[in-house]
């Protein structure tokens, strides 16, 4: 009797001995080779409206110690410091009825104690001892802590580091499922009504996981991944949701390389300009470089590693190009040539166009009227078709000239047109 109340004792206050952490106490004097002894994890957590599976297996040094034969039961006892002894028995497998709704599922024959704690409420949180009695009582003294949540824990999404476009990576998405039975679904923005796995952890629990393959483009870098999991409870009835969110960061070659020029065009003669290098994918450590290509054909570089490029206008810039190029360590890409507009020089190339277009016009309206007089007068003069041969040849040869003069103007106002 004293040994059970200085048991109690134990389980009562964290104060008196340092065993005790938060009302949850262990044994000071748990001996080394502890009879039976117990594997479950150490830390469970559940979600209230649904169930546990609680792994464990036991094994005992001293086999003539266990009599297989004879009857055998399995307890759970919870340690609480509301009672004066410091521990309750809430499951004993010989009972019909129990004080928490948990069953073994494991065979104690074969040293498997697994239990399922069915519809789990936050007040279930505690420390949890495992006991077995055959012909005599095997207690352990390795606590198993249960943790009972409103909330279900939130999904983990694991992404391999150092992402680079053109690669081939796995995006994972996985959530422990505590009831194997009604274990969480997953869902993501990577794909709709992604196929779920439940894997076997090495400590014998479960986790739920979703798994998405990509192949990377700079379309990828800064993507939001949100993947949710959704846990039903009170057996169905419900679902209980929580979600995690991450974003890709992708390293790609440098896209859409520019120029672009301030003030904006048109400028002057001594003007100042700020040709600026603009692209994505590239970080402030990456590389700049320019060039400039003369009207005759040649290129000159002008300057390294600035993305600025700063200069004063003269005469000699007309009919330039200037290109820029950025760099990184996954590639290099130079814009287009990027030529200076002068002042003077868009109004002369909106009066071509004027004149273009009112060349086209005209010519179109000199072919409809002169198709026009040419069928009234055919059909004016009807007798005249086979009488005047002549003068219809005359007329057919004037037509022949007069169309292949408008067809070489009209070739001409094309090439200037093009050109």
């Amino acid at each position: 009797m004293a040994a059970i109340m200085l048991l109690g004792v134990f389980f009562v206050s964290g104060k008196l001995f340092p065993h005790c952490k938060d009302n949850i106490c262990a044994l000071a004097s748990c001996p080394e080779h502890a009879q039976p002894l117990v594997t479950t994890p150490q830390e469970m957590e559940a979600l209230s409206g649904s169930c546990l599976q609680i792994p464990c297996n036991f094994s005992i040094n001293a086999e003539e110690t266990f009599d297989r034969t004879g009857p055998t039961s399995g307890l759970w006892i919870k340690s609480d410091y509301y009672y004066i002894f410091g521990s309750k028995v809430v499951f004993n497998g010989n009972m019909m009825e129990n004080i928490y709704p948990m069953s073994l599922t494991g065979d104690l024959s074969q040293n498997d104690c697994s239990t399922l704690f069915s519809s789990v409420i936050t007040s279930y949180t505690g420390s949890y001892l495992f006991r077995i009695d055959n012909r005599r009582r095997m207690e352990t003294c390795d606590p198993l802590q249960i943790k009972v949540k409103d909330s279900p824990p939130s999904p983990t999404i694991e992404i391999p580091g150092d992402l680079k476009e053109a690669e081939s990576v796995t995006v994972t998405c996985s959530a422990p499922a505590p009831c194997p039975h009604s274990p969480p679904k997953l869902t993501w923005t990577l794909q709709q009504d992604p196929p779920n796995t439940m894997e076997e952890n090495p400590d014998r629990t479960f986790t739920t996981k979703i798994q998405k393959t990509l192949i990377l483009t700079d379309q990828h870098d800064g993507f939001n991944i949100t993947c949710s999991a959704s846990y039903p409870v009170n057996q169905g009835k419900d679902v209980k949701t929580a979600e995690e969110t991450k974003t890709l960061h992708v390293s790609y070659a440098p896209k859409d390389v520019t120029v672009v020029v301030s003030p904006a065009d048109p400028v002057s003669v001594g003007s100042v300009v700020n040709l600026t290098c603009s692209c994505r994918g590239i970080r402030a450590a990456d590389g700049f470089a320019w060039l400039m290509m003369m009207s005759d054909g040649r290129l000159h570089t002008m300057g390294d590693n600035t993305q600025l490029y700063v200069f004063e206008v003269t005469n000699s810039d007309r009919g330039r190009s200037y290109f820029c190029g950025c760099s990184n360590v996954l590639g290099l890409q130079l814009s287009k040539g990027r030529a200076l507009i002068f002042e003077g020089d868009h109004e002369t190339v909106d009066g071509h166009l004027i004149l273009k277009m009112l060349g086209i016009i005209m010519l179109v309206s000199t072919l409809v009227i002169f198709e026009c007089w040419f069928r009234s007068r055919r059909s004016s003069k009807p007798e005249k078709v086979f009488t005047r041969r002549g003068e219809d040849a005359a007329e057919a040869e004037y037509l022949n000239r007069v169309t292949n003069i408008l067809s070489h103007k009209e070739e001409g106002r094309r090439s200037v047109h093009f050109y």
